[in-house]
């Protein structure tokens, strides 16, 4: 076999936005031969970017059962990741499925046991900004030890400004029982699992949640969080969807040197000892520790979705590496559900946390959750959104 064939389960923002890479021929490995949605709009819409050798179905399972795939790629809202996902598993079908993995940790538990029984199946999942350079070399400065350990890690992710048009072009958007979140289950996924890819996972979590603050929604649209790290560190995450030009500043304070990072741009300093060495040595009451700025290198790739479906096509082709085993959607996902558990009860969460009160909690929010009736179905060009979202 040379070529992957491949279907899609989804032709809204994410699907259309994978299957223009697979037109324009950025992933010469994978076949794309049947796309399947339950909006026949959608199935239109996708027949005039290409009809040629796609078969479009109206339902996924009729696709999974086909024959015509050996693998595919998840493209729905996010309660029913894990559903699919362990459909195409039980087929033997390979496995990629966009952030998040899913709403919440019980049903994600649930696939990757599934996943793990069956070994034969290469599961991924879209962390597309692990191909970003900047963040991959963030992650090898941190991870190399050169600098100690980390103190303080700071996120502002705000930059992900959304109209109330984007929440209106879909009944399920920003919903408790569509969506199951807001900016921290569209959005940050992405930064959710850079984060502990990083710096690791933290083991307290305390979090300030606004939800319908900055537009009519249900779910939450700013966010504020303290978490703490085993070795003592502590962190702050904010994101919202309401700041009109956001700010995307990650910063890490280590022993030895200090990083910022913006997603294109890493400024390193470096110090000339340990904070630790500098405060017990210095004799004066306002001494300044010396550092030098450091001119980072960075191989300057960042492919982003494509090189993901890249790498999982080589590695059902010939085992070779994925970037992001789909079984490590849990942990990010883990961090924002206990974020959502630290607003919902008002009080600290300790990971691991009681997983079970957290389902129990949604189911709340769930059962009195509304779909909106002024929906104006729309689907849109992604490339211009920051890391791209459904």
């Amino acid at each position: 076999m040379d070529k992957i064939k491949l279907g899609i389960i989804g032709m809204g923002n994410m699907g259309r936005g994978h299957a223009k890479n697979l037109i324009e021929g950025k992933c010469p490995e994978i076949d794309w031969v049947a796309a399947a949605d339950i909006n026949p709009e959608r199935i239109e819409a996708a027949k005039a970017d290409r009809s040629d050798k796609v078969v479009y179905f109206d339902d996924a399972i009729k696709m999974l059962d086909s024959g015509l795939i050996d693998s595919c790629l998840i493209c729905v809202p996010h309660y029913d990741h894990a559903k699919y996902a362990i459909e195409c598993m039980k087929r033997s079908i390979h496995v990629m499925c966009e952030k998040p993995a899913g709403v919440y940790t019980l049903q994600v538990r649930e696939m990757n046991k599934v996943a793990d029984e069956h070994p034969e199946v290469s599961f991924g999942m879209m962390f597309n900004q692990r191909t970003n350079h900047v963040y991959r070399k963030v992650r090898e400065l941190v991870q190399s030890g050169e600098y100690g350990r980390i103190r303080r890690v700071n996120w502002i992710i705000t930059n992900w400004y959304r109209s109330q048009a984007y929440y209106d072009s879909g009944d399920w958007r920003a919903t408790w029982s569509g969506e199951g979140g807001g900016v921290l289950l569209n959005q940050c996924p992405h930064q959710l699992d850079l984060w502990q890819w990083i710096c690791g996972m933290p083991v307290k979590v305390l979090t300030k949640m606004h939800f319908g603050k900055w537009h009519d929604i249900e779910v939450e649209d700013d966010v504020s969080t303290y978490v703490e790290y085993a070795n003592g560190a502590t962190g702050v995450f904010i994101a919202s969807t309401g700041d009109a030009k956001g700010t995307n500043r990650l910063e890490i304070q280590l022993d030895k040197a200090k990083i910022v990072c913006d997603s294109k741009t890493i400024d390193l300093t470096v110090y000339a000892m340990t904070e630790q060495e500098f405060s017990r040595s210095a004799t004066t009451s306002f001494a300044q520790l010396d550092s030098e700025k450091i001119e980072v290198e960075t191989d300057g790739l960042n492919p982003q979705h494509y090189g993901v479906l890249n790498a999982w096509a080589a590695n059902i082709l010939r085992k070779e590496p994925l970037v992001a085993d789909g079984r490590e959607g849990i942990n990010g996902l883990l961090i924002s559900n206990a974020m959502h558990l630290s607003a919902f009860l008002n009080k600290e969460i300790e990971l691991p946390f009681d997983e079970e009160l957290y389902y129990e909690e949604l189911k709340k929010r769930i059962a009195t959750s509304k779909r909106k009736t002024n929906v104006v179905s729309s689907v849109a060009d992604t490339s211009s959104s920051y890391g791209g979202t459904k």
